[in-house]
């Protein structure tokens, strides 16, 4: 008998294998997924999506006071309160893509044990879940942001504007690349886990966000490249920039921020390809 089969489970992968149509065919997942963190993450809170503001707004305001009023950085001519907001903003997305898809094999190890599907759609849900809050904490930007025009103050977005879905895909990109590496990880490693919220406090730092390129530049030119060359930085500050028309834009960092970050997701992808086939047995 020579039986034609619809659908074919093969353990062999290709190095690179982002199946589209196979995600297409669990699409009703996907959205299950992305439902099911959207809706779980406050769920049993006394706030609920209130947090969604007050994380943005208490950090801003934090950042406003430390750096500032106390440590005297400069923003220029942006309200520095305003100034923050726009880099929380971007930065709590790219976190939100790193923590939520960094421990997958761990937390759904019972699920994927028991049943098929693809597993890349497990990170990738929390990816587009993130949005959600991305598109909640825009919107606060937003209001802040012609709060402070009907004050005076003189900002307008400049034409870098349209580069604005470029900007929140690589942060994408870059977040669930790291994400599905420490992912694969730390199915053997489980102090990793550990590291992710002491490693990402101190990567806010050398990333530009409490501060402009600038800043760093003028004080501290010996370990300014240090910053420069982090991808993250020309992501905050480019974000910045486009929105505020204040900070530094590059074209070849730009370029240079789009490879890597195209990079570090390839990376991922491929370990975690890797690691889905028999991580299982490690867990």
């Amino acid at each position: 008998m020579n039986d034609e089969w619809l659908y074919e489970i093969s353990p062999k992968r290709k190095l690179i294998d982002l199946n589209f149509k196979e995600i297409w065919r669990y699409k009703d997942l996907l959205v299950l997924f992305v439902k099911r963190d959207i809706t779980t993450v406050y769920k049993q809170t006394i706030l609920g999506p209130l947090w969604f503001f007050i994380q943005p707004l208490f950090t801003s305001v934090i950042y406003t006071l430390v750096f500032n009023n106390i440590a005297s950085v400069s923003t220029g001519a942006v309200p520095s309160f305003l100034f923050n907001l726009t880099g929380i903003t971007a930065w709590n997305y790219f976190n939100q893509c790193f923590t939520s898809t960094s421990n997958t094999f761990n937390q759904n190890a019972a699920l994927f044990g028991k049943v098929y599907f693809p597993r890349v759609i497990v990170p990738l849900s929390k990816v587009i879940a993130g949005l959600v809050k991305f598109g909640i904490q825009i919107l606060i930007l937003i209001v802040f942001y012609f709060y402070f025009i009907l004050k005076g103050t003189s900002i307008l977005p400049n034409s870098n504007i349209v580069l604005f879905p470029v900007y929140v895909l690589l942060m994408a990109l870059m977040g669930l690349g790291f994400g599905m590496i420490i992912s694969a990880m730390t199915t053997k490693y489980r102090d990793l886990t550990v590291l992710i919220g002491f490693a990402t406090s101190l990567l806010v730092y050398i990333s530009a966000v409490p501060y402009p390129l600038s800043q760093v530049k003028e004080k501290m030119p010996d370990i300014a490249w240090v910053v420069q060359l982090n991808p993250l930085t020309q992501i905050i500050e480019g974000f910045r920039y486009m929105i505020l028309d204040e900070g530094i834009f590059d074209l070849t960092s730009f370029v240079y921020t789009v490879v890597i970050s195209v990079f570090i997701f390839l990376i991922g992808l491929i370990v975690f390809n890797k690691t889905e086939k028999n991580f299982i047995d490690t867990v």
